[in-house]
């Protein structure tokens, strides 16, 4: 049974081959500031000097560095193909492949130019890892994260923001809360001014994943020593706090082994802190570090492997959605031409599976022109809009010619209503011109399983809209036809006989009253009223005959045909003689000057209509809108069936057929059904995911229940 740690290495190879970051995999954390010693450290662990050194900020991307225990004769690991047979230690990175370093002189170079090509030659930092694996016969099983060192200003050609920009790199890291944060501070300074312990407290207050360590113990001022912070009398540790003993700059430069300088360690703690020596050092650091780190990764294990399962879920839906290869591309193109338009009709009808509920789309929308933008701009017209009293007047003048009218003539009504019909005209085909755009619209908005088809093939998704485009462009002008005929229609006869133009009887009866009131009003007509009411006075006379006119009186009953007959001689004679006598009268006396007419009048605003006028315009107003609104009835009901009936319906019924006829056709599958690249990498990224997934759930099936130490 292979220990814990080894098997967390192999998933994050697995993990850091697919650049996932969404699993978080239990790791330890090396945070410290600047030249606190963080690099000694993890040197005197792996027992190998492989870092880069220099002044000021030399660790400028994370470092992960995977520590696996190998034994000299165990070859299960070596290989002669790698050239790792007979080496006792030797690294490789994740990002030159299966490339074997053995000289770690080399490791470091190859560091140092990783660095470079990541994060620049101008001493910035990056947040992309590089991986570095190490096998040694002299390590323990473990993971390390070594991160840039915390400073305060920046140096040289530093930001100006490196500070903040460390500080969140460092956050990203030692927030997983399947992390151990090693907290490495120098003891020649202040422990209670541990810039690493601070930020180790801000993600973890309880202390339950901080393991602090306290290097430099050889550097501390003369009468001066560390037993109070190791002890954790000064800030208290949870997991405790271990001191190191580190190289020394000229050390370095002097090329002291590790083996050496950890044997010097051992006997500076024996004789330094006697009582504390078997708590501290390199190597009780790396055993604390291994029994941590196994600890750590036997609880995360369980999340761990739920989580796992859970993104095999998602990414096994995702590889899904973007379609598998393409055996039989007619079929293909068929089921997805199927699917549009079994889509497209849904989402008309409102029986589609993804119900829009933000926002009101397809069918609903066409609803709502009908019967509330179309009916409410209708309803907002009035039907006296534009004709005012004068126009009206006008229309009743011009229509009974040279001849004073007695009635209103039916002209001027017919006239001026069909000019009110006329205005239903411009929003009928404005109605028209909606519910084509939003016919339009559902093409972008026919469910997610078609848009990720569309998505897919980008040609495909182009000429369907082209040949749905076209299809409602056709249907356009027989639509507008229509609807424009069915206002032709009310125009070409107006039905006073409508049962529902009440008014024109009504109408009717008011001319017959105001007729009446004229006839009776004359002094003639009140004579002829008396007689046929039946005023009669003695002798067979009427009573009030001698007021009557003479013009009258001859169709009275009582008068002699022969008086009449005589009467006309002498009238006759009498105006003969009127007429030679004006004759003469007017050649003997001087020419007088011709009076002129003055200029015939317009009706103005300004001139008060007579009674007559008056009524005649109140009664033409109360027919128009009677009949306008007949008309107006007719014409909401109308315009909406004859535009789902010319555009709507053809359009359901018709739109797979049209599609087959211009998208099935053998020497276009290719270019139809060709995958857009963007599409095609993302398949690709998520099905390499998705198989690294469950590699990963195989190797975390493996771990069985065993007893750490």
């Amino acid at each position: 049974m292979e220990s814990l740690i080894p098997t967390i290495n192999k998933l994050q190879d697995v993990f850091n081959t697919i650049g996932a970051e969404s699993i978080q995999l239990p790791q330890i954390i090396v945070v410290g500031a600047q030249s606190s010693g963080k690099s000694s450290v993890l040197e005197s662990i792996v027992g190998r000097d492989f870092l880069p050194r220099g002044s000021g900020i030399v660790t400028r991307c994370p470092l992960i560095l995977q520590l696996q225990h190998v034994k000299k004769e165990d070859m299960s690991i070596r290989s002669e193909a790698e050239g790792t047979v007979g080496l006792e230690e030797w690294g490789k990175f994740l990002h030159t492949g299966e490339k074997v370093f053995s000289n770690f002189d080399k490791i470091r170079d190859e560091i140092i130019a990783e660095t470079e090509r990541i994060a620049g030659a101008n001493k910035g930092i990056s947040p992309q890892p590089i991986n570095l694996k190490i096998f040694s016969n002299r390590v323990v099983d473990l993971t390390l994260v070594d991160l840039p060192g915390i400073t305060k200003v920046p140096v040289g050609e530093q930001p100006h923001d490196i500070e903040d920009q460390i500080r969140s790199l460092v956050l990203k890291f030692i927030t997983n809360a399947n992390s151990i944060i090693l907290a490495v501070s120098p003891a020649n300074t202040d422990f209670a001014n541990s810039e690493s312990l601070k930020l180790a407290r801000e993600v973890d207050p309880n202390g339950d994943r901080t393991l602090a360590v306290l290097t430099k113990l050889d550097l501390m001022d003369a009468g001066t020593d560390a037993k109070d912070v190791l002890s954790g009398n000064i800030i208290p540790v949870k997991l405790g706090i271990i001191g190191c003993v580190n190289r020394s700059q000229q050390d370095i430069i002097n090329k002291k082994n590790i083996e050496d300088t950890l044997k010097d360690e051992m006997s500076f703690l024996q004789r330094k802190y006697p009582a504390l020596a078997n708590r501290n050092g390199t190597s009780y650091l790396s055993k604390t570090l291994n029994k941590l780190l196994m600890h750590h990764i036997r609880n995360c294990l369980p999340e761990l492997k739920t989580r796992v399962n859970l993104m095999i879920s998602q990414f096994q839906s995702v590889v899904n959605s973007y379609g598998m290869s393409i055996d039989d591309k007619g079929q293909t193109l068929l089921q997805i031409i199927t699917k549009f338009a079994s889509s497209y009709c849904s989402t008309i009808e409102g029986t589609s599976n993804n119900i829009e509920t933000t926002e009101l789309c397809g069918g609903a929308r066409i609803c709502y022109i009908f019967h509330e933008t179309f009916c409410r701009t209708l309803a907002s017209i009035d039907p006296l809009s534009g004709l005012s009293t004068v126009d009206i007047l006008t229309a009743i003048r011009n229509a009974t010619g040279t001849r004073p009218a007695l009635f209103i003539p039916e002209v001027s009504f017919e006239l001026l209503v069909k000019r009110q019909i006329r205005r239903l005209e411009e929003p009928s085909l404005r109605c028209v011109e909606l519910v084509h755009e939003e016919m339009q619209r559902i093409i972008q908005h026919c469910g997610t399983e078609v848009q990720q088809e569309m998505l897919r093939f980008p040609k495909l998704h182009e000429r369907i809209i082209d040949v749905v485009t076209q299809l409602l462009r056709r249907r356009l002008p027989p639509t507008n036809t229509m609807v424009e005929n069915l206002v032709y229609v009310e125009l070409a006869y107006i039905n006073t006989k409508h049962p529902d133009f009440t008014d024109a009887h009504l109408v009717g009866e008011l001319f017959k009253k105001r007729e009446d009131f004229v006839m009776v009003s004359k002094p003639e007509n009140q004579a002829i009223q008396q007689y046929t009411s039946g005023k009669v006075g003695a002798g067979g006379s009427i009573a009030g005959t001698s007021s009557i006119p003479q013009k009258f009186k001859s169709y009275l009953p009582g008068n002699n045909n022969e008086d009449t007959e005589s009467q006309k001689s002498v009238n006759s004679d009498t105006s003969d003689n009127s007429n030679l006598n004006f004759a003469v009268n007017s050649l003997s006396s001087p020419m007088k000057p011709v009076k002129l007419l003055p200029e015939v009048p317009s009706i103005t605003n300004n001139r008060k209509l007579s009674p007559k006028e008056e009524h005649d315009c109140k009664v033409i107003e109360r027919l128009i809108r009677s009949y306008y609104m007949i008309i107006r009835k007719n014409i909401q009901d109308s315009v909406p069936k004859a535009i789902m009936h010319f555009l709507v319906n053809y359009v359901k019924d018709n739109l797979q057929s049209e599609l087959v006829t211009h998208l099935y056709k053998h020497e276009e599958f290719d270019l139809l059904l060709k995958e857009s690249e963007q599409i095609a990498q993302r398949r690709q990224e998520a099905s390499e995911i998705l198989k690294a997934l469950q590699k990963a759930n195989i190797i975390i099936g493996e771990i069985r229940e065993t007893r750490i130490w």
